[in-house]
């Protein structure tokens, strides 16, 4: 059997989590995220190269303003893809969909929404409350 839809995945009794047909869905779900994520970066790199700053100067203040944002969106995508690395390289080894601290199921909700997840949710709220504690003291 084929997965093609997230419906036909979440159809799938819970004893099925990560079989191989739900493990090329979310193979085949990251490498079209990461296809078009490269595209992206592509485009951006080639609008960055190509803008010309103008001869007066609240034009080049502008300009420069653009070109950071720019950056900094590169730099997100830059690290998504990463990202997106990691999670191909998690499939190719069998540790794709279980939390890594707690080892238990990502659960494939958790995981169609944040196909990058390393953590479980409640591991994830766990790490965010301590996050928050370490900020606040």
């Amino acid at each position: 059997m084929t997965i093609h839809t997230e419906a036909e995945l979440l159809a799938q009794p819970p004893e099925a989590y990560l079989n191989e047909e739900q493990q090329a869905f979310f193979r085949a779900m990251l490498l079209r995220e990461r296809q078009a994520l490269q595209d992206r970066i592509e485009n951006e790199f080639r609008s960055l190269r190509e803008q010309a700053p103008g001869g007066d100067p609240a034009d080049i203040g502008s300009a420069e303003a653009d070109r950071q944002w720019q950056l900094r969106l590169l730099e997100r995508e830059k690290k998504l893809l990463d990202k997106i690395d990691e999670a191909l390289g998690r499939l190719a080894r069998g540790e794709y969909g279980w939390c890594e601290d707690t080892g238990e199921p990502i659960g494939l909700r958790r995981l169609l929404l944040r196909p990058t997840a390393t953590l479980c949710i409640e591991a994830k709220e766990r790490r965010e409350r301590q996050e928050k504690h370490h900020r606040d003291t």
